[in-house]
């Protein structure tokens, strides 16, 4: 059975927009044409209503920010073509088409220890070595250090691909790609409490 991004949409509960996203950005396997329209495997939408929440809680912090992105379009800038997510992209050029100047508590940032890269509110990219920022004198910060721990090449499976060195690291993009994390801002960072409790920490 195939469903239009309409009815695709309708049933995870998002806008079109929302879903046309993760159609852009190439991250839906069995994608075919009707007319002008595209059409998506039921059960393709079924694994994207499967997938489960990010499991925060596993996280030594109580708070993270998340980055909200967009399907990677074309720039001119000095050191990257592209801007936003593909997997389409090397790990060198998705790491530069992730990394910007952002506006953000950036001693927030580098205490969460990880930054989930989301589209569409799912987990596509993890980035880590947050730990020294700069800021420019438009009072944007940018992480330099920034690494990609990885990466998701097909989010109805998911299908992730690892690329950190460090154990720890792997093991964060592990335990978020592929994963539903919703977030709300008015900016592209957003910041995410992880339901930690004090006795928790205790």
């Amino acid at each position: 059975m195939l469903l239009t991004t309409g009815q695709a949409a309708a049933e995870l509960g998002c806008a079109i927009t929302t879903f046309r996203r993760l159609v852009r950005a190439d991250l839906l396997p069995g994608l075919s044409q009707r007319g002008v329209r595209t059409v998506v495997p039921l059960g393709v939408v079924q694994a994207l209503q499967q997938r489960a929440p990010a499991p925060l809680e596993r996280l030594p912090v109580k708070e993270i920010a998340v980055l909200r992105i967009d399907v990677a379009q074309r720039v001119q800038e000095g050191d990257r073509d592209w801007i936003g997510f593909s997997p389409q992209l090397s790990p060198e050029q998705l790491l530069k088409a992730l990394r910007g100047w952002w506006r953000c508590d950036a001693a927030s940032v580098a205490a969460g220890g990880v930054l989930p890269v989301t589209l569409s509110g799912y987990v596509v990219a993890v980035l880590t070595g947050l730990q020294t920022w700069t800021k420019n004198d438009h009072g944007r910060h940018a992480f330099p250090e920034a690494a990609l721990a990885g990466y998701v090449t097909d989010l109805a499976a998911p299908a992730i691909r690892i690329t950190a060195q460090a154990d720890d690291d792997r093991q964060l993009a592990d335990l978020l790609l592929g994963t539903r994390l919703p977030s709300a801002s008015g900016g592209a960072i957003a910041y995410v409490t992880t339901r930690r409790t004090m006795d928790e920490d205790s």
